[in-house]
Formats: structure tokens, C-alpha cells, sequence
């Protein structure tokens, strides 16, 4: 069992000094730092940091931590973030047919590589209900007609909150979320299947074999309600040649896509993310 440390995120207007006053802030309360991360964005004035350090010794207990770093964040004039590393979010994963992803992330979860617990798995088709029964996972199927897709992703928002979900991750879904959706649970991460901003929408692999492409990836973001533009957190790629068929880039495209995915829930369950003006700041 790890020691638990304690996660400060922080955006706020640039100026001289401020890597000295965090670190002098956690240092004053007997902190010690493991890892500190720092950038400056000159175009948009900003600072952003990620310092992580011991809760064993800290001068302020875990009860009242909260209140003294949003302290800390009203006089940089800045937004701050506090998590705790042992922390695990409930997460629902949300699918369709395509098990590859899924699969991953439940053997993961099971393996202890990603501290989350996932009591939840929600679909739109029954083909995968087996496969989380052999985790343990309860399923849910929620069909999705598309005169009835409100009634659907009403009945995905009732779930949501009846497990206390902290966030959704659509391991291929294959289903666009609404706007009112996204405003009613914003939380929400994707795995595309291409190299972002290429080939967005639907059959990016026949697309990228009709244009000859020599590099194929996979895309987890942030969902925003402009498809397949939220903020980037992970990208991988694979090499492919004129010998590949579709079925080919298919499949060599699974691989990148189970793992841009992982490495991505990953980073964000570390708190290693910061989103800020439609991007993100990856401290990995």
C-alpha cells in the first residue's frame, strides 16, 4: 500500500515568484514534495502547476486541507483543484458491440494498474453483458433508438446518479452524446479510432486507407459537444503501408486505441491533466 500524497492543481495569472510561494506554502507546513510540475503559457498569461507531496506530517489534516488550499487559491486569484491519491472515483464505462477496449480497461481496473472502481458498465446493444460478468461488473443495457434517444440518455443519467458516477468513459460507444447530456455530466472521456484532427466522424480507417495514409493512431479526449474536438489527452500511432487492407488498419488500430485509452484514464486518475482554454496541460 502506497503513502497517501496529497494532488494541487493551479491556474492563475503569470507572475515572478509563484513557483517559490507553492512550494513555500506546502515547505511552511512541513511537506514534503515528491513531484512538482510547473508552465507558463506566455500567450494566454497563465501559470499552471501540479505539486504532489506526503499527507504523512503535513501540517493540516486531510479534514481541512480543502478550505486552506482554496485559500491559497482566492489570493493568486486563481482556481485550484485537491485530490488525494488514494482516492478511487467511480467510474462507468459505457460500450456497444466492440469489446477490445473494455476489456482492457475492466483487466486493468481488476490488476490494480488504474485506481478506479467501476460498478457500473452501460450499453446500447447486449453482446458484452458475458464479458463483464466475468469481471464482476454489473451491466446495463439502454438501448438507443433514434426517436427515442432523450428517453435513452435520460435513463443513462438516472443510472449515472443512482451508482454515484464521478465520470463516464465511452470504450467505442459508438453513440454521440447530446449537448444537454454533456450539461447535465460533463465528465466524460473518448476513444476515437484516428490521429485526431484527421478523419473525425465515422469509418476513420477506410477513410485513411483511401487516402494512402502511412501512420494511423487513436485519440482519447475530453467530450465536449463538438464532435470528436474536445481537449486531447493522449495520441498514439502505428505504422501502416501500402500492403495493408482495411482489415489491417482495423486491427493494428485496436492496439492504439486500447492503449491511448488506458494511458489517458491513467494520467487523468493521477491528476496529472489540467484543461484550460479548449486544451490541455499534460504533466506526465
Amino acid at each position: 500500500m502506497r503513502d497517501v500524497t496529497v494532488i494541487l492543481q493551479m491556474i492563475c495569472p503569470d507572475r515572478p515568484g509563484l513557483v517559490s510561494e507553492l512550494a513555500g506554502w506546502v515547505a511552511a507546513k512541513g511537506g514534503n514534495i515528491r513531484h512538482a510540475d510547473h508552465h507558463t503559457d506566455a500567450g494566454a498569461g497563465l501559470f499552471l502547476s501540479r505539486i504532489e507531496w506526503d499527507l504523512d506530517g503535513f501540517g493540516l489534516s486531510r479534514a481541512v486541507l480543502p478550505e486552506s488550499a482554496a485559500a491559497l487559491g482566492q489570493r493568486l486569484n486563481g482556481q485550484v483543484q485537491l485530490h488525494f491519491s488514494d482516492a478511487l472515483p467511480r467510474v462507468a464505462i459505457f460500450a456497444s458491440k466492440q469489446a477490445h477496449c473494455l476489456q482492457d480497461l475492466l483487466w486493468r481496473v481488476q490488476s490494480g494498474e488504474l485506481p478506479m472502481q467501476v460498478p457500473l458498465v452501460i450499453a446500447n446493444h447486449p453482446d458484452l453483458e458475458p464479458l463483464c460478468a466475468g469481471f464482476g461488473v454489473r451491466f446495463v443495457c439502454v438501448p438507443v433508438a433514434k426517436a427515442a434517444k432523450p428517453e435513452a440518455e435520460q435513463r443513462t443519467l438516472e443510472l449515472l446518479e443512482e451508482n454515484r458516477i464521478e465520470l463516464a468513459v465511452l470504450a467505442k460507444y459508438m453513440q454521440v452524446l447530446s449537448g444537454d447530456f454533456l450539461r447535465r455530466f460533463p465528465d466524460v472521456i473518448n476513444i476515437h479510432h484516428s490521429f485526431l484532427p484527421a478523419f473525425k466522424g465515422a469509418q476513420p480507417y477506410h477513410r485513411a486507407w483511401e487516402r494512402g495514409v502511412k501512420l494511423i493512431g487513436a485519440t482519447a479526449h475530453y467530450v465536449t459537444e463538438d464532435l470528436d474536438d474536445g481537449p486531447i489527452i493522449d495520441q498514439t500511432t502505428v505504422p501502416v503501408s501500402h500492403r495493408d487492407d482495411v482489415d489491417d488498419l482495423i486491427r493494428k488500430g485496436r492496439d492504439t486505441e486500447r492503449l491511448a485509452l488506458a494511458r489517458a484514464l491513467r494520467m487523468h486518475l493521477h491528476r496529472q491533466v489540467i484543461v484550460y482554454r479548449g486544451r490541455t496541460a499534460v504533466f506526465a
